[in-house]
């Protein structure tokens, strides 16, 4: 991966976090420090989650607290932000944003020069299944092979830390295992947002949002047992 080198704090620390939109407050009273390579975020659907992990990449911004990313600021640094921390969205349509695969890889390789990027395309779209249907329509590939699309262009970009939000739930059991394996198997830092407790399992470290604000952190054994207790 090609992380910026210039970047060597590896943790994310939250203090004193939230977020509001309008009279809403979304997110209350954040306040971790995440260091594992591997981070499981889980929860019920709208207790945080997701909005914590868009602040981890820029995508919103905290309204208070104070929000370090690998020693980034996400106002300060917005675009090293951008470039350090690739996200992976649920729904793949979000992010495949050129009519075929080998466009939209394309598109994730500005950093490659231009005689060697048909030839990279080629390699990367190999390594994941779809050297196939380089040329096909995107429209045209199954939900597992747009997701597969989306986060091989999001690796593309050679990022430092991989944030997934729910990257399995609109997957079949073969491809929700597929995607998975992927993503744990990275060798850079991943913050996995998922409801898949035991995708979560597998990680190093789990975190519970309630209500908008962390309840636990810690070995994911243990918080995924509590949750689960919280919820019979």
């Amino acid at each position: 991966m090609r992380a910026d080198p210039d970047i060597t704090d590896a943790e994310i620390r939250c203090t004193g976090v939230g977020y509001a939109v309008d009279d809403a407050v979304l997110l209350h009273d954040v306040s971790l420090r995440l260091t594992a390579a591997r981070t499981a975020i889980i929860g019920a659907n709208g207790s945080g989650k997701s909005t914590f992990a868009r602040l981890l990449n820029g995508l919103r911004t905290s309204t208070n607290g104070s929000l370090r990313v690998h020693g980034l600021d996400p106002v300060r640094d917005a675009a090293a932000l951008r470039r350090h921390v690739g996200f992976v969205f649920t729904n793949p349509e979000a992010q495949i944003l050129m009519p075929t695969p080998a466009e939209d890889l394309a598109l994730s390789l500005p950093h490659v020069p231009r005689a060697e990027r048909a030839a990279r395309v080629a390699e990367i779209l190999g390594r994941y299944g779809l050297a196939e249907h380089a040329d096909v329509p995107a429209s045209d590939l199954s939900g597992g092979q747009r997701q597969l699309l989306a986060i091989a262009a999001v690796l593309a970009t050679e990022p430092g830390l991989v944030v997934a939000d729910e990257p399995t739930t609109l997957l079949d059991l073969r491809n929700a295992q597929r995607v998975g394996e992927l993503l744990l198997g990275l060798d850079v830092p991943v913050v996995l947002v998922t409801h898949d407790l035991e995708l979560a399992a597998r990680c190093d470290q789990a975190v519970w949002f309630d209500d908008g604000t962390v309840r636990a952190v810690g070995e994911p054994g243990e918080i995924i047992a509590d949750y689960r207790r919280s919820c019979a």
